[in-house]
């Protein structure tokens, strides 16, 4: 499997680009702000672009999709599908791409899992989870869905299944899923209240803790 994580600057955004060594068939995932390089990495190599997918709507994630259509044709957009949804599947040669839907930061979150035989999955995050934290929600609705979706979804899938998010927010750019579930403060709460008090006073746990 090709897999690249790209600074594209922006507010420590990642894009990343994946592919089939094989076959050459790849996709990009939020290649906002500098999406004129996530196509050159593309091109060095040799990848031909199938799939255009974000991870969600927001305009931090999404700013370089029209770039990305105007140099790539035919390109599936997979956020702007209708059946994009929770558990669909689509292939880059022997690389299969399965989508999670996560909502919680927004209502359309997805991770993308990307898995090639004999080796361990890679889970594009989005802003559903990052290194050491979560993704900015509400106290209520929004909340409650985040974490269902960390730990009905994200957290059922093997520790080995490597993290990489949508942002360099964390205490690392990339993590494992077995490493968020020992460490990350957030995934340690063990009822949803406490995950929501643990929101409301981040930035004083952030303080007591010396995280940055």
């Amino acid at each position: 499997m090709i897999f690249e994580q790209i600074r594209v600057g922006g507010d420590r955004n990642f894009a990343y680009l994946i592919g089939d060594e094989a076959s050459k068939e790849g996709a990009v995932v939020d290649p906002s702000y500098n999406p004129t390089l996530v196509l050159e990495r593309c091109a060095t190599h040799g990848l031909e672009v199938k799939y255009l997918i974000n991870t969600h709507g927001h305009i931090d994630h999404t700013n370089g999709n029209d770039h990305v259509m105007a140099q790539i044709s035919p390109a599936f957009l997979a956020w702007d599908q209708p059946n994009a949804g929770d558990g669909q599947t689509l292939s880059l040669g022997e690389v299969e791409l399965t989508f999670l839907h996560t909502p919680g930061h927004t209502e359309d979150s997805l991770c993308v899992l990307a898995r090639q035989a004999g080796t361990p999955g890679k889970l594009v995050t989005g802003d559903t989870l990052f290194v050491g934290k979560v993704g900015g929600t509400d106290l209520g609705e929004g909340a409650r869905l985040e974490y269902d979706s960390l730990h009905k979804k994200v957290m059922t899938l093997p520790d080995d299944t490597e993290v990489w998010p949508g942002h360099d927010y964390g205490v690392a750019p990339d993590s494992t899923i077995g490493h968020e579930r020992k460490t990350n403060p957030f995934l340690l709460r063990d009822t949803f209240e406490s995950f929501v008090d643990l929101k409301r006073n981040w930035a004083e746990y952030k303080k007591e803790h010396g995280i940055q």
